[in-house]
């Protein structure tokens, strides 16, 4: 059975920093692409980082470029999100999603994060000003 867990939202200050951590059961990491995505409040889901299930390649939305760090322990069956510099329009709830590599990726460029197969339930990443 595959559960995805994500962990680590909380209430921080702008300029802040945050770890986000998700981790999976029921597949392992070399198996799956996986992702974190966010949704604020009115505003569809969007990507905002992903590593490939075949080598260390990382991906970031440009909007979080040079201040969000994506990182996999595989051991623990754990994808991270190192999050610094945090500004109030990062807030949203941040979800964790996963799926075979050329789907993800299809999902992706499509913008239709929908269609990937595992998710979590979310985490909230609340920044004040």
């Amino acid at each position: 059975q595959v559960q995805v867990v994500e962990s680590g939202g909380g209430l921080v200050q702008a300029g802040g920093s945050l770890r986000l951590s998700c981790v999976v059961s029921g597949f392992t990491l070399d198996e799956y692409a996986i992702g974190w995505f966010r949704q604020a409040p009115g505003k569809e889901r969007e990507g905002v980082s992903w590593i490939s299930s075949l080598d260390d390649n990382t991906y970031y939305s440009d909007s979080v470029k040079g201040r969000f760090t994506i990182s996999r322990d595989h051991a623990k069956n754990t994808v991270y999100l190192q999050m610094t510099g945090l500004r109030p329009e990062d807030t949203a709830v941040y979800y964790c999603g996963a799926d075979l590599l050329a789907k993800f990726i299809n999902a992706v460029i499509a913008n239709t994060p929908y269609e990937l197969d595992y998710w979590g339930k979310g985490t909230l990443v609340t920044v004040s000003s």
